[in-house]
């Protein structure tokens, strides 16, 4: 360091110490949340790309280019982790090399990133290995160790823009208990985020005197009536004080809203849209005396990428679609998971067989878990698995009763199906003709989520449309002829997330409080995609002969046909026509 250098650092130190110098200074927030593993922009099989997280970094860095790096910053509000091959792959196949996300949030420049639930589901040893692998703070205050009360993931960070002191809040989901099995979050609980949140900023403020809050929560942005636990983003945005942008996600819904005091940005998912927020801080003899406001998203370009994040990242790519295209077997039926909807088909027949071949289940729960996926007859490849279950969930077996199994399915149909007399214009299934940007759907969408709509195997029943809930489901038969029993006791299988809670089907339905649910579990098996994967290995393939035996899985259909039927041509074909 030259003498001139090293008598002017401790003036510059001081400088910074001491706050801005007096002006107008002009922040960019650019955020993303729930990419669900969208790093790369190919699809893997094709030659179809997606939006990704190679075009955020085109267009962050462009804004970088035009205004400043130290103008700008970047955060996620989480599920990062899971939900795409790229992140399957270095979460668990290349368990040794950095995690590529963390080598990509690096790269990207991001300031911080909350935990999302997902990010949680990936268990201990992979987001654990984020938090040493990533030297961008990973963040979730609200997720406190039960040894000693401290946050178990960092809580906040203060970072400086030209003197401007910025602090950057991180809090997950506080849902997690009722979705997730306790072994992926041992060590934690979770508090709501009413009023953690305001108590955390009140707690930040005092001690680092920050000139811009910005608080990232894994919430939805709920309907602001304090309804729902897993949706607080409206909740907060209408009663936090001291902050500037409050960053949502979760919910997959693209939404800003902004007042005087504070910006709201919910940037969807999948790296369709960026949240953008600008604010303007006017400093007056070292301290603010004004700053104004603004958000909005951006739509992101898929097809503009960064061209040096590709090239970096390429033999990391190609060692994902290395592992994904490998061929696992064959299929010898179409695979739709749409069809779920209006009956037994060869989709859900796979999952049933797969979750009735553990020796202790009796009968199988299970939903379609991506509303409109497709796996044509065929080569089956390591990524046809994706489609197939997108999710890390693993296998539960719960005892319950005939009755709770029969109030469960009562209460999954009516998230699914409305009662109809087979007159002109009704709906049987529940829709709405309005657009979901969770599926991509741009006109008629479902009221409900589509992942919640569990059908049994191992059953012979039937769902009448013309009664009323609670009286629609008529049990026959077990699947292999024996008589079913309301009072009797049965094995079912489902997965961790509903075993857990998640969509309160057991809850709601089965009237099981799911803090007891421990010891009704008579088996736990790893995560199902892995079941379907051994499945495969062991049949050589998905053929239809094989999971249609209705001596297994049984079969259930609507009935009345002459009145199901033509309501249910009419509803699909405003789904998906």
């Amino acid at each position: 360091m030259g003498l001139k250098n090293f008598f002017l650092l401790p003036v510059l130190l001081f400088a910074a110490a001491c706050g801005p110098r007096d002006g107008v200074y002009t922040v960019h927030l650019f955020t993303t949340n729930d990419v669900h593993g969208t790093y790369f922009d190919s699809m893997y099989v094709s030659a179809d790309t997606r939006p990704s997280l190679m075009a955020v970094s085109h267009y962050v860095d462009s804004v970088r280019a035009a205004v400043g790096r130290g103008n700008v910053l970047l955060v996620d509000a989480g599920d990062c982790l899971q939900g795409d091959n790229a992140a399957y792959y270095y979460n668990y196949v290349d368990t040794v090399s950095r995690h590529l996300y963390a080598r990509i949030a690096e790269y990207m420049g991001y300031d911080a990133v909350a935990v999302g639930n997902h990010d949680i589901e990936t268990g201990h040893p992979v987001y654990d290995r984020i938090r040493r692998d990533m030297n961008v703070p990973f963040l979730a205050a609200n997720a406190v160790r039960t040894d000693n009360g401290q946050p178990y993931f960092q809580d906040y960070v203060t970072v400086r823009r030209h003197g401007i002191r910025i602090a950057i809040l991180g809090f997950t989901n506080p849902g997690i208990p009722g979705w997730l099995s306790e072994g992926l979050w041992s060590g934690m609980e979770f508090r709501s985020l009413l009023p953690y949140v305001q108590e955390y900023v009140d707690r930040v403020r005092a001690e680092e005197k920050p000139d811009i809050v910005i608080a990232a929560v894994h919430s939805g942005t709920g309907r602001g009536d304090g309804s729902m636990l897993e949706s607080q983003g409206l909740d907060l945005f209408r009663t936090l004080r001291g902050v500037d942008f409050l960053v949502c996600s979760h919910d997959h819904r693209p939404y800003v809203e902004q007042n005087d005091s504070i910006c709201l940005i919910n940037s969807g998912s999948h790296c369709k849209n960026i949240g953008h927020g600008t604010i303007s801080l006017t400093v007056e003899g070292g301290k603010c005396v004004a700053r104004s406001l603004s958000a909005e998203l951006i739509p992101v370009r898929k097809d503009v990428v960064d061209p040096y994040m590709e090239s970096r990242f390429r033999n990391d790519y190609n060692a994902v679609r290395e592992f994904t295209l490998k061929p696992v077997g064959q299929l010898d039926t179409d695979l739709f998971t749409r069809d779920a909807y209006r009956g037994t088909c060869p989709y859900m027949d796979l999952l049933h067989t797969v979750s009735l071949s553990v020796p202790e289940a009796e009968i199988s729960f299970a939903a379609p878990l991506s509303f409109n996926g497709k796996v044509k007859a065929g080569t089956l490849l390591y990524n046809d698995l994706f489609t197939i279950y997108p999710f890390e969930n693993q296998l539960y077996v719960v005892k319950m009763t005939g009755r709770e199994i029969k109030d469960y399915l009562e209460y999954s149909y009516d998230n699914w199906i409305n009662t109809v007399s087979g007159r002109p214009g009704e709906h049987l299934l529940k829709i709405a003709g309005e657009p979901d940007p969770r599926t991509g759907q741009d006109s008629w969408s479902f009221v409900g989520r589509a992942y919640n709509f569990d059908s049994a195997g191992g059953l012979v029943y039937t769902v009448d449309v013309t009664r009323q809930y609670g009286s629609r489901v008529s049990v026959i038969s077990l699947a292999d002829g024996r008589p079913f029993s309301e009072t009797g006791e049965y094995n079912v299988a489902m997965t961790s997330y509903r075993a857990s809670g998640g969509g309160r089907l057991l809850e709601d339905g089965a009237g099981i409080d799911p803090s007891t649910i421990d010891g009704r579990v008579v088996a736990r098996y790893p995560e199902i995609r892995e079941l379907v994967y051994g499945y495969i290995m062991d049949n050589g393939g998905i053929f239809a002969e094989k999971i249609k035996a209705p001596a297994v899985i049984g079969g259930w259909s609507f009935i009345p046909e002459s009145i199901s039927e033509p309501l249910l041509g009419k509803d699909m074909s405003l789904l998906f026509d």
